[in-house]
């Protein structure tokens, strides 16, 4: 049975005024406007580590749904799997809770359903709406093997139609969308794998958003019996999502934007329901509630403690996800201020400025705001709107104690939960009031010794990912995506990733190795050259992905190719980017002396294509689209530089095909061997063309080697005067056939393409080999 209390003025501890709240809430929003120029760069890149972690498969969950059913892509997970960890009992049996309403014990890597929360308090339950929607966590009693108690919070909205009648804890924010429920359960047999016994609520609270409720809940790992600490609850309650601009995550009226410490077996807090431990920090303050720990946060997502040794002070270690731009953990302190919404991060945060961050003001140690220990930001594509999600999320994780992985101990691993990658600090370098650590991004390896990135551990770009720890140190990592868990079970030596050689560092504008998704769309590559142009997969989308690496340390690549060879139509699939005012990204191309294209090829189907431009069934384009730069004046079809199957003297020939200047004559090198023989059906084949406009010169390349050709063009088409190309911004890349901009279908190519670059000079023979070899070795 659950039972229910009625809201309740909280005891004299607890207690606000109306004249106190007053002062307080316009004190919070009378903040100054901020000083000085924007800042450009918030934080620090992370290094790449030489240490990989090696995960082996746990556990595989069924497949979950929502309720109701979500209408957001990032709700409709395998299962959503939200954390691990271990039972307090000395069994072994892990714990896993799915957003979706189920609750597992797992032994051996097998999963077993021991409560429906879902079930058990529906149809109030509620999960299809949020992110953090549903069964957010559990938390067991650290004296569970003897008492059987444990905690849950859930959300709560019948039927999607409005929130529930309950009353809540304290005044719950208006208009309100949902309930956060906490729930105590207590096992008749804690012994026991499916549940049997009893329940009661324990809080309830309002939100006027479907995110930032309560996340984490838990007891404190490193709390002994007898320790202060001990059996006391605390909650990461979020902003409710409205904490921009409403100083509600410094109100101190409400639980919002707060840690809370509880103590569950007591009866002084609101309606008798649970005390409020007396050393918390802000007893007896006027107009405070005194189940606040700290405050001044938007989504305190994932909390954990760390003791080096029995001498040591605990360390409590918060992961808190940003808005703008900062993704942060923190050591929480009894009474700490994090500052938002004032603060983000270590910044200025104005809430009527919302894509710009800005310098902390000279009398900042006065407003008693705690900066984070570790942060990163975010890296969103050109162009992408400041108050868009751009896909960057952090999960707070965990200091490795064990003692069978010894590179990674005193190490804070954590995870970006959307893209699934992992990274770790030093403990010892997390100082308060000092510098944030540096971060470094750990490598993924399977149990195979095969290095890939979690999307492909998911078999999703959004990985979800989370992290747990059991009662010996030992950490997992937690897939919404697939439902999966691994173990990491070893670590090893790993190489730090070359993409290009050392010469060439300054001239590689833009790479696609299609092992890096954009995290919010699938059908946007990520560009891991100078430029950050982002690449777009045309109808196809994210279906254009295959696991098809062309070269050792290459997982994936795309698949291009002609959709439907008898109607003419904008189906085809191919890759690109276009602007008719030049893409501002690429101006590195403009005026440039010279320019060179590359990238891995293998023949998948029939080339030439089909012409679906004409009506003749028998005719075929003379030309396959490989991979080039548009011009400045280009329609999506002229190029500045290409690398092309086209047809020369009525024969189809590889070639490298130029223009220097726009609206000017092109030229075109093209190879004397079968491009058939250079190309072979089913086989990958690294291709390169150089283009020097200040010469004239151009050169083919296969497999690190020169390809001999000839010139097509007699003369000097290019009107060679030593200068560069035209002082315009191309207009965009084609990759797999003409017109980025879907506009119209040319030169198809059923082909595979992997790795493309383009740089900025053409480079030597030397260098083009040296690439190939970096690529191979």
């Amino acid at each position: 049975m659950r039972t229910r209390q009625r809201w309740r003025s909280a005891v004299a501890a607890v207690a606000v005024t109306a004249t106190a709240l007053a002062g307080l809430t316009t004190a919070i929003l009378a903040t100054a406007a901020p000083v000085g120029d924007p800042i450009e760069d918030p934080a620090p890149e992370e290094k790449q580590s030489t240490i990989g972690l090696v995960l082996e498969e746990y556990a595989q969950f069924p497949k979950t749904e929502a309720i109701p059913a979500p209408v957001d892509r990032r709700l409709m997970r395998h299962a959503r799997i939200n954390g691990i960890g271990e039972l307090p009992d000395g069994s072994g049996r892990m714990y896993v809770p799915d957003l979706n309403g189920p609750l597992y014990f797992v032994e051996d890597g097998e999963p077993r359903v021991y409560l429906d929360v879902a079930a058990r308090f529906a149809p109030e339950f509620f999960s299809g709406r949020g992110m953090g929607s549903g069964f957010g966590f559990a938390a067991f009693h650290p004296d569970f093997e003897d008492n059987g108690t444990f905690y849950t919070v859930h959300s709560e909205r019948p039927g999607n139609a409005g929130p529930p009648s309950d009353p809540t804890t304290y005044p719950a924010q208006t208009p309100t969308f949902l309930h956060a429920v906490v729930t105590e359960w207590v096992a008749d047999n804690p012994d026991a794998d499916v549940f049997s016994g009893t329940s009661r609520e324990v809080m309830r609270l309002g939100f006027a958003g479907q995110v930032h409720a309560i996340q984490q809940i838990d007891f404190n790992s490193t709390a002994k019996p007898g320790d202060e600490d001990y059996g006391l609850l605390y909650l990461a309650v979020g902003d409710g999502g409205i904490g921009v601009g409403t100083g509600v995550p410094q109100e101190r009226d409400t639980p919002a934007g707060k840690i809370l410490r509880i103590d569950p077996a007591g009866t002084n807090g609101p309606g008798g329901t649970y005390g409020i431990p007396p050393s918390n920090p802000f007893v007896d303050t006027p107009g405070t509630l005194g189940e606040i720990y700290a405050i001044g946060m938007r989504d305190p997502h994932r909390f954990s403690w760390d003791q080096k040794n029995k001498r040591a002070e605990p360390r409590m270690f918060l992961g808190h996800i940003g808005e703008h731009a900062i993704e942060a953990v923190y050591d929480v302190r009894a009474g700490d201020n994090f500052g938002w919404g004032d603060r983000e991060g270590k910044y200025v945060f104005d809430a009527s400025d919302r894509c710009n961050l800005y310098p902390l003001p000279e009398d900042d140690a006065s407003s008693g705001f705690t900066y984070p220990v570790v942060a990163y930001d975010h890296d969103p594509p050109p162009g992408w709107s400041c108050t868009a999600d751009s896909g960057y999320a952090i999960s707070g994780g965990f200091v490795y104690r064990g003692r069978d992985l010894p590179a990674l101990d005193g190490k804070y691993l954590f995870t970006d939960l959307v893209e699934g990658r992992v990274f770790y600090a030093k403990e010892s370098q997390m100082r308060r009031g000092g510098d944030e650590a540096q971060m470094y991004e750990l490598a993924l390896y399977d149990a195979d010794g095969t290095r890939k990135r979690m999307p492909d551990f998911t078999g999703d770009e959004r990985a979800d990912l989370r992290m747990g720890r059991d009662a010996s140190g030992d950490l997992y990592l937690v897939a919404k995506a697939n439902g999966k868990i691994w173990k990491v079970v070893d670590t090893v030596h790993a190489p730090v990733p070359q993409d290009v050689p050392r010469s060439l560092e300054k001239n590689n504008v833009s790479f696609y190795d299609f092992e890096h998704p954009f995290q919010q769309n699938g059908a946007v590559e990520i560009d891991r050259g100078l430029s950050r142009t982002y690449l777009n997969l045309v109808n196809g989308g994210e279906d254009m992905r295959v696991a098809d690496g062309a070269y050792p340390g290459s997982n994936n690549s795309i698949q291009l190719g002609q959709v439907d060879p008898l109607a003419a139509g904008n189906d085809d699939w191919k890759a690109g980017v276009f602007n008719a005012a030049g893409v501002p990204t690429l101006s590195a191309f403009n005026g440039v002396d010279g320019i060179t294209v590359a990238g891995w090829v293998k023949m998948t189907g029939q080339n030439p294509s089909p012409n679906t431009t004409t009506a003749n069934p028998d005719d075929f384009y003379n030309a396959v689209g490989l991979a080039g730069l548009l011009s400045g004046d280009s329609d999506g079809h002229g190029v500045r530089a290409l690398l092309e199957i086209i047809q020369v003297d009525g024969e189809l020939r590889l070639v490298a095909l130029g223009r220097r200047l726009d609206g000017g004559a092109s030229q075109t090198f093209a190879a004397h061997e079968d491009w058939r023989t250079l190309l072979p059906q089913d086989e990958w084949v690294h291709l390169a063309a150089t283009f020097d406009y200040t010469t004239g010169k151009m050169a083919l390349y296969r497999n690190g080697e020169r390809v001999p050709g000839f010139y097509v063009v007699d003369g000097d088409p290019w009107q060679v005067d030593g200068s560069g190309t035209s002082a315009t911004t191309p207009r965009g890349i084609k990759i797999g056939g003409s017109f980025p901009q879907d506009t119209q279908e040319r030169n198809p190519c059923n082909c595979r393409m992997d790795t493309i670059q383009l740089l900025d000079r053409a480079i030597t023979p030397r260098e083009v080999a040296a690439q190939y070899r970096l690529m191979t070795r």
